[in-house]
């Protein structure tokens, strides 16, 4: 996911002292444009910017930016489900997927309309205003010219940036990874220790596909594979997998490529950990989890024994979150894994231990409940 040139930028208009007024419109979280905007400053109640949020009119605040924290706050409150509105029979698995899907989404566009100005340097022209400059850097690239954002989006700016200073602890890598903005963070660590319990066919040369962060073509290097090819298709990836390499002393071991899937050639241990949810992503930031039609896991199994060394492995990583939410199944998997010439020698399984396992007020606990991770080991068949 790359950054939107200024020529891509929509624009958006309002009035503001009897004047029309208008500035580009950013979103890298690919939120469109609101089409009516109107002026806000700490006069306006959580209420009546509750009303506006709604009706999709996007509030250009013009007060202290602090006050526009708290009503963000306000807004997040009054935006939360409420219980006597949750159906009273119980969905199926797909139903409870989708109606959170919708809620989410719809909860996005509610609170992303409190918009903020921004001057072409990335400083906020409002009263206790924090620099945000370097987080605007690392998210947009150099500044070119003012613009409007949301406040929503603005924090997620400034959360990916508190992510890339501080890393993501990888016990088995006995380090940490600095995700970039935009790029998937490997905070679900199980899948990674599959890698590093799972027996190597070669430590002589392995490809990482959707290598991302770097951290499994990290790993791998760890683990003592002299030579990896990591491919991405997203220059955001393949900047964040450098850094991260070059941090680690591991770049020397490790090549990066931007291309779609597979490098030219084959090898004898081929690896990738596509997004595991078969469904469509509501933002360019989601591609990392969600995967329309299964398109990267269908492109990893049909391709695969192409790029494998005689005797070699390609080891997929993915969870059966979408078996039980009744949006692929098992006998699907398993179908594309022989259409594509492959052979199953050998799956490791573990539990997840992230937070939303045990919280039982998930919409989707009980698929949750049951997930399991796995590496399949596959083969040429």
């Amino acid at each position: 996911m790359t950054a939107m040139t200024a020529l891509e930028q929509p624009m958006i208009h309002w009035v503001e002292e009897d004047q029309p007024r208008s500035a580009r419109w950013r979103s890298e979280s690919g939120n469109p444009a609101p089409k009516r905007v109107v002026i806000a400053d700490d006069r306006m109640t959580a209420d009546a910017a509750y009303r506006l949020a709604c009706e999709g009119t996007g509030m250009l605040w013009r007060g202290d930016f602090q006050n526009a924290r708290q009503l963000l706050q306000a807004l997040a409150r009054r935006a939360e489900p409420k219980p006597k509105k949750r159906p009273k029979l119980p969905a199926t698995p797909t139903d409870a997927f989708n109606l959170h899907r919708q809620a989410q989404s719809q909860r996005a566009r509610t609170l992303g309309m409190l918009l903020l100005p921004f001057e072409a340097d990335y400083s906020i022209p409002l009263r206790r205003a924090p620099d945000v400059q370097q987080a605007c850097n690392e998210a947009y690239g150099a500044p070119t010219d003012s613009f409007v954002t949301s406040l929503r989006e603005l924090q997620g700016l400034i959360g990916a940036h508190e992510w890339r200073k501080k890393g993501v602890d990888i016990p088995a890598l006995g380090d940490r990874i600095h995700p970039h903005y935009g790029v998937y963070s490997p905070v679900r660590g199980e899948y990674i220790g599959l890698v590093a319990e799972a027996p190597l066919p070669s430590t002589r040369l392995a490809f990482d596909i959707g290598t991302g962060t770097g951290v499994l073509a990290a790993l791998l290097a760890k683990r003592g594979v002299t030579s990896i090819v990591a491919t991405d298709m997203d220059p955001r990836a393949l900047s964040c997998a450098k850094e991260n390499l070059l941090r680690l002393n591991l770049d020397g071991q490790v090549k990066l490529m931007e291309t779609d899937l597979f490098p030219e050639g084959r090898a004898p241990l081929v690896i990738c950990n596509p997004p595991w949810i078969p469904a469509r992503p509501s933002s360019p930031i989601e591609h990392a989890v969600y995967d329309p039609e299964s398109r990267m896991l269908r492109g990893f199994l049909s391709g695969l024994a192409a790029h494998l060394e005689p005797g070699g492995e390609g080891w997929l990583i993915l969870s059966d979150l979408a078996e039980h939410l009744g949006l692929r199944s098992r006998d699907e998997l398993l179908a594309a894994i022989a259409a594509g010439g492959l052979k199953v020698v050998g799956k490791i399984d573990v539990r997840p231990q992230h937070p939303k396992v045990s919280d039982q007020a998930d919409p989707l606990h009980s698929a949750r409940a049951a997930e399991l991770t796995s590496l399949w080991r596959l083969a040429a068949a």
